[in-house]
C-alpha cells in the first residue's frame, strides 16, 4: 500500500500545506531555530525537506504532495491522505520523532511538536500517529443512552453546563490501568478528535455539525461524571468502542481549529433536558448506525448545502437545537458579549492589554503597548500579531474567538508548570 501511495504522490499534482509549531514542555514557551527533517513516510530514506523554526517556535508554510481530493469526498480505499515523518531538534532538548502527520489535498495541517528539555528527560521523544479513523480498521462505538437517568444518586453532580479547562483523555479503553493519562486542554482535545474523524475537505457546515456533536458528546460526560463515577481517574477515553478517537501528538487542521474557536461553547440540547446529548454517530459506510449521524452522510447533506442545524436536526430529531454552556472555567473573565476594537475604553479593554503583554513575554512578536484602557492603533497591531500567530483573521478587533484564544493562551504559559 505504501509502495502504491509513494507512486501515486509522485504522479500526482495535487498537494497540501503543512506548519510546524515547536513549543517548550515548559510553560509551552516557543522553540526558536529548531531544525524540522521531513520525509515521506512510506520512504524514510529519503529527506523532502528541512525547516527552521522562528521566533514564535514556527515554520514557514511547506507545500508537499497529498492524494487527489476526491479520494476523501467519498469512501476509497486508496488512503486519502499522505503520511509524513518528522524529525526535530533543538539545543538544549530531547529530539522528536513524529511518524505519520496527516496532509491532505488543498488543506493546511499544523503539526505540534512538544520538546522536553533534556535536564527533564534524558531519552528521545517518539509519536507515532495511527491511522484516521475513516480509513483504518477501529472498533464501533457500544451503543448507550443518549441521555443519562437523573434518578441515580451521584449520577449527575453538576448543576450547570461548564466547558472544562482541561479534559483527562485515557489514552485507551476503561479498563486498560496501563494506559497513560493526558491532561489536554479541551479546545485542543477536540480539535485533535475531528481532525482523526472526519476529513478536513469536507463542506464546512458538515465540519461544524460533526465538531458539535463531538463537543455535545464530550460534555455529556463532563457533565454527567461518567467515568468519576465509575471510579475512574479520567474524564473520557481514546477508545472508539467507549468514546472519540483521540491521538496523543497528532497534526490538527487549521479550518477544523478554527471552527472549533468559533464554536467550543456549543453542544445539542433537547427541550426541557439539562444535560448536553450524548451525541452518538459512526461511518455510515463501514458500519450504520440508525437514529445516530452517519458521517458519511453528513457529508452529502452538506453537499447539498444543509446547514449544520440541518444535518444534526436530521440524524437526532427536529427537536434539538444548539444551546451554548454558561461558563468557560479556567479563564480570567468571560467574553464581554460584544467584539472590542479601535476607539474602545475601559476595563475590558484594559485586561485584553495586560493579557497580550503577558502573552508578549513568551511571545516576542507581540509589541509591548500601554495598560491605558484605550483601543488604540497600538492595541491593534499587538491583537493582529497576535491572531497571526495563532491562525486567526488578522482583523485587528477582538472578537468571540480571539478573547478566548487569549485567554486560553495565557491561562497556558502561566499554568502549564503546575500540570507537569
Amino acid at each position: 500500500m505504501r509502495e502504491k501511495m509513494l507512486s501515486m504522490l509522485q504522479n500526482e499534482t495535487d498537494s497540501g500545506t503543512l506548519t510546524v509549531s515547536v513549543n517548550s514542555g515548559v510553560n509551552l514557551i516557543p522553540i526558536e531555530n529548531a531544525v524540522i527533517n521531513i520525509t515521506y513516510s512510506g520512504d524514510p530514506t529519503g529527506s523532502v525537506t528541512s525547516v527552521t523554526t522562528n521566533e514564535n517556535g514556527q515554520t514557514d508554510e511547506i507545500q508537499l504532495p497529498a492524494p487527489p481530493l476526491q479520494y476523501s469526498l467519498q469512501p476509497s480505499e486508496v488512503q486519502p491522505y499522505s503520511e509524513y515523518t518528522l524529525h526535530v531538534e533543538a539545543d538544549g532538548y530531547e529530539p522528536v520523532d513524529i511518524t505519520g502527520s496527516e496532509l491532505l489535498p488543498n488543506e493546511t495541517s499544523i503539526q505540534p511538536v512538544i520538546m522536553t528539555p533534556r535536564e527533564v528527560s534524558g531519552q528521545a521523544q517518539g509519536i507515532d500517529i495511527g491511522p484516521h479513523t475513516l480509513f483504518g480498521d477501529y472498533p464501533p462505538k457500544i451503543a448507550e443512552a443518549e441521555i443519562k437517568p437523573v434518578s441515580e444518586t451521584g449520577e449527575i453532580v453538576l448543576t450547570r453546563v461548564v466547558v472544562p479547562e482541561f479534559v483527562v483523555v485515557h489514552d485507551g479503553p476503561p479498563s486498560d490501568s496501563a494506559a497513560t493519562d493526558y491532561y489536554v486542554r479541551y479546545k485542543d482535545y477536540i480539535k485533535n478528535v475531528a481532525s482523526s474523524e472526519i476529513y478536513a475537505t469536507w463542506p464546512e457546515e458538515t465540519i461544524r455539525a460533526n465538531v458539535i456533536a463531538i463537543m455535545s458528546f464530550t460534555l455529556n460526560r463532563v457533565f454527567t461524571e461518567w467515568y468519576r463515577n465509575k471510579g475512574y481517574q479520567f474524564t473520557i477515553t481514546s477508545s472508539t468502542a467507549y468514546d472519540h478517537k483521540w491521538i496523543h501528538g497528532r497534526n490538527i487542521f487549521e479550518n477544523i481549529s478554527r471552527i472549533v474557536d468559533e464554536l467550543f461553547t456549543s453542544y445539542v440540547s433537547r427541550p426541557n433536558v439539562l444535560q448536553p446529548l450524548l451525541t452518538q454517530y459512526c461511518d455510515g459506510n463501514r458500519t450504520t448506525c440508525p437514529n445516530w449521524m452517519s458521517q458519511w452522510g453528513s457529508k452529502y447533506l452538506g453537499d447539498q448545502n444543509y446547514t449544520a442545524l440541518e444535518i444534526l436536526r436530521y440524524y437526532y430529531g427536529e427537536s434539538v437545537y444548539i444551546n451554548s454552556a454558561e461558563a468557560v472555567s479556567g479563564v480570567p473573565s468571560s467574553y464581554p458579549g460584544r467584539n472590542l476594537t479601535v476607539g474602545d475604553r475601559g476595563e475590558e479593554v484594559s485586561q485584553v492589554q495586560e493579557l497580550l503583554n503577558a502573552v508578549g513575554e513568551v511571545y516576542s512578536a507581540i509589541p509591548p503597548i500601554a495598560v491605558d484602557g484605550i483601543y488604540g492603533p497600538a492595541t491593534q497591531q499587538a491583537v493582529r500579531k497576535f491572531q497571526e500567530i495563532f491562525k486567526l483573521g488578522q482583523s485587528g478587533t477582538v472578537d468571540y474567538s480571539t478573547w478566548y484564544k487569549l485567554s486560553e493562551i495565557y491561562v497556558g504559559i502561566s499554568r502549564i508548570a503546575e500540570l507537569n
